[in-house]
């Protein structure tokens, strides 16, 4: 899975993780439960689109277009809303994207675009002789144009991770799972 990725690293937690296995090994096929994981998780994430935050709670700085026209930061077209998912195994659950943009959300970072050539293309308004810009389809001429180079940043707008209820909700999962004897409904 390419794009963003969230991954549970219990290190350290040696016990949990032995009960963790143990309890797996009485079983013959956790994957129902790491799906069930996995659904809680993508449903956490989106809400997390909903509520315009990151995991921790902090609130995603507005885009550009957000502050000018309206609307929720990272839900224009929805595609990176859309494409969250998980991949469960008989091992354990991953969350994410392969939304190619989706890195540069989470993490933030800078954007360097080339000077490049453009074509630009106007329309001039007949009544007032002023020129705007315009679509291809729409334009009356077109000129040739350079185009600097230029460093965009991008905040980062944390979507991935676990937030305060996540824990408990995982922990709820295991429990159910393991009293029905490692079948879920």
């Amino acid at each position: 899975m390419s794009g963003a990725l969230l991954r549970i690293d219990l290190a350290g937690q040696d016990k949990v993780v032995g009960r963790i296995a143990e309890a797996i090994g009485r079983l013959s096929d956790p994957r129902p439960m790491f799906e069930d994981i996995g659904l809680a998780l993508v449903t956490s994430t989106h809400h997390r689109f909903d509520q315009q935050r990151a995991p921790d709670g902090s609130p995603w700085p507005p885009s550009l277009r957000v502050k000018q026209h309206g609307g929720k930061t990272l839900i224009l077209s929805s595609r990176l809303y859309r494409s969250i998912t998980f991949q469960a195994s008989t091992a354990q659950v991953e969350v994410g994207t392969n939304v190619i943009y989706a890195a540069i959300h989470q993490f933030g970072g800078d954007i360097d675009q080339a000077a490049r050539e453009a074509v630009l293309h106007f329309k001039t308004n007949k009544r007032t002789g002023r020129s705007r810009f315009a679509k291809p389809s729409k334009a009356d001429r077109a000129r040739k144009a350079m185009i600097g180079a230029r460093t965009i940043h991008m905040p980062a707008r944390p979507f991935l991770g676990l937030d305060q209820d996540d824990p408990r909700t995982i922990t709820t999962i295991v429990e159910n799972f393991l009293a029905a004897g490692g079948q879920l409904s």
